[in-house]
């Protein structure tokens, strides 16, 4: 290899699942090469991978993860371990149970974040989302007896796909006392989740005065609490919604857009409740954390008005397209703004974020001995720019590691990067500080850059992928025709690698959770004949990553049982010289 190419990760297609797998006690005669295939694109199926490792422990244990060695890590195995990690903190139990307590000395109280509420035997519990499954487990055995009835709609498919992970901890007793419904196939509202929607509505419309309703939310609980307001109709709903989605609408529009047209989204469920106390327990997946959009905010007041609702139907060309039934509801509500409703029933605690699970990457990394950067836990945009933003930091890295992180070539990418991230608009990310702070970084010493949020996709094909696959498929590219436009190599070379995953073991309508890349790939495939810029122009990454190298670069965990947006993870350390 020339001086001054990037290198190769330096592994072989299968060293990773090896490794997981004796980490886990597993004999390298039963190594994930004895996966399951998907006989239609020839990658391993979500929870079937290894044999014995069974989905999740593939990505190295995620509940159970042990100290890895440093240098005798590939870079793979480095972004395993801080995925896993983090996923790992924002577990529902242990966050449950770090923000809930029941005090039993005197009158029985239910402790939540420091605020008491006493309980008689007339604690009730509904609960909606991805991570809702764990957390009812945690709850009701804090609880005890003082829980008399609880409702909650998970993801279809969760529960065996925890059993098969052994996971026990995240599910029900036998003989509990919560009914759980399964549904919102592929994360999309369907027939079974409006069954637990209206089960949930009526248990909600029941409650007095002296009852408490403990409510559980997490991501994914706005397709899991679907209760369109007559005469919409289920399918009218979802059709407008994936028309929104399928242009590019971020998830905070569409959370908007479902919550005027919903009888329990926008504090919906909380004004059912009322006259009973209601404590909602919230894992965010959403940007900036606010109470009222995470699962369209089913026990906050709306921040938003129906005037808002109209504004982005207009933005994405909807508004001479709607149902009859949806300009029903529309032209019937009111445009202007209404006296505030009355909230003070209602106790909303966030109790797990990205920023949780970002920390505790971060603090892994450190202990591999890399110098740790979070740059974001608010990355958002459309997903050819926000990877755009992620090649450019990576060639800024690349030329600190080999010795020209100073110069006409860094200032340029330093000034195109400031320009960026001025047009992607991500929160309170100050860019000029975090580049101030990357100076100076070099080959001495590994570094691992951190970012959370969610991008957007504007389908433009009618592939398979995610959001997550999508970006890495869009990093590898740009990162490929970056080094095509290099006129000289400079001195040294470097081994990089980027993640992007999301934390519920779910990108998409696939069994992937998200993918790896690294400058290699495009090059890769081209000799197995797969042509990248072909798969993404049909927004068609997840066959791509299942063809290529046999799904070997895909993150395939199952479902994780929380959710807290994505997670992003830029790795890069000099090359050992032989």
């Amino acid at each position: 290899m020339e001086a001054g190419s990037l290198a190769p990760v330096g592994e072989d297609r299968f060293s990773t699942p090896r490794a997981c797998c004796a980490a886990s006690g597993v004999g390298a005669e039963r190594s994930c090469r004895e996966d399951t295939r998907d006989r239609s694109h020839g990658g391993r199926v979500a929870g079937a991978g290894c044999p014995s490792c069974q989905g999740l422990a593939c990505v190295g244990s995620v509940y159970n993860p042990t100290p890895p060695s440093r240098r005798s890590m590939s870079l793979r195995e480095h972004a395993l371990a801080l995925f896993r990690s983090a996923v790992g903190t924002v577990r529902p139990a242990p966050m449950l149970k770090r923000a809930v307590k029941l005090q039993r000395d005197g009158g029985p109280q239910l402790l939540v974040k420091e605020q008491a509420f006493p309980v008689k035997r007339n604690l009730y519990l509904v609960g909606f989302g991805k991570a809702v499954l764990g957390m009812a487990a945690a709850a009701e055995e804090i609880l005890g007896d003082h829980l008399l009835q609880g409702i909650i709609n998970v993801p279809l498919g969760i529960q065996e796909s925890l059993q098969q992970a052994g996971m026990q901890e995240m599910l029900l007793k036998p003989h509990s006392k919560i009914q759980v419904i399964e549904g919102a196939k592929n994360n999309l509202p369907d027939p079974e989740a409006l069954k637990g929607a209206t089960a949930i509505q009526q248990l909600a419309e029941g409650l007095t005065a002296d009852d408490l309703l403990l409510v559980l939310i997490s991501g994914g609980g706005s397709a899991l609490l679907p209760a369109p307001i007559p005469p919409i109709l289920l399918e009218e709903k979802e059709k407008l919604t994936k028309m929104l989605a399928s242009r590019g609408a971020a998830i905070q529009e569409l959370n908007t857009v479902r919550k005027t047209l919903s009888l329990l989204k926008g504090g919906g469920l909380a004004r059912r409740a009322y006259p009973a106390q209601v404590v909602s327990l919230i894992l965010s997946d959403v940007i900036g954390d606010p109470l009222d959009i995470i699962a369209s905010g089913p026990t906050a007041a709306s921040s938003h008005s129906i005037q808002d609702c109209l504004q982005i139907l207009t933005k994405y060309n909807l508004l001479h397209s709607l149902p009859k039934s949806v300009e029903t509801v529309l032209s019937r509500s009111p445009t202007k703004p209404t006296a505030p409703e009355d909230y003070s029933h209602v106790c909303n605690v966030l109790i797990g974020s990205n920023r949780l699970a970002l920390d505790e990457a971060k603090r892994q990394a450190e202990g591999l001995g890399y110098t740790a950067v979070i740059l974001s836990t608010a990355v958002r945009g459309e997903v050819s720019h926000v990877a755009m933003l992620y090649c450019q930091l990576i060639q800024l890295l690349h030329l600190s590691f080999t010795g020209l992180g100073e110069g006409p070539l860094s200032d340029g990418l330093r000034g195109s990067l400031l320009q960026l991230a001025a047009e992607l608009e991500i929160p309170g990310l100050d860019l000029a500080e975090f580049l101030q702070a990357l100076r100076g970084v070099g080959p001495k010493r590994p570094v691992c850059i951190l970012a959370g949020g969610e991008t957007t996709v504007q389908l433009q094909g009618t592939g398979k992928g995610g959001r997550n696959q999508e970006l890495a498929l869009r990093v590898a590219l740009g990162l490929h025709r970056a080094q095509a436009m290099e006129t000289s190599s400079p001195p040294g070379s470097c081994e990089i690698i980027f993640l992007s995953g999301g934390t519920d073991g779910q990108d998409g309508p696939t069994e992937a959770a998200g993918a790896f890349c690294s400058p290699e790939l495009v090059g890769e495939a081209l000799q197995e004949g797969l042509d990248v810029e072909a798969f993404l122009s049909n927004n068609d990454s997840y066959t791509f990553f299942s063809r290529f190298q046999d799904g070997h670069h895909l993150l395939v965990t199952g479902l994780t049982g929380t959710n807290v947006m994505d997670i992003q993870a830029i790795l890069i350390r000099a090359t050992e010289r032989s």
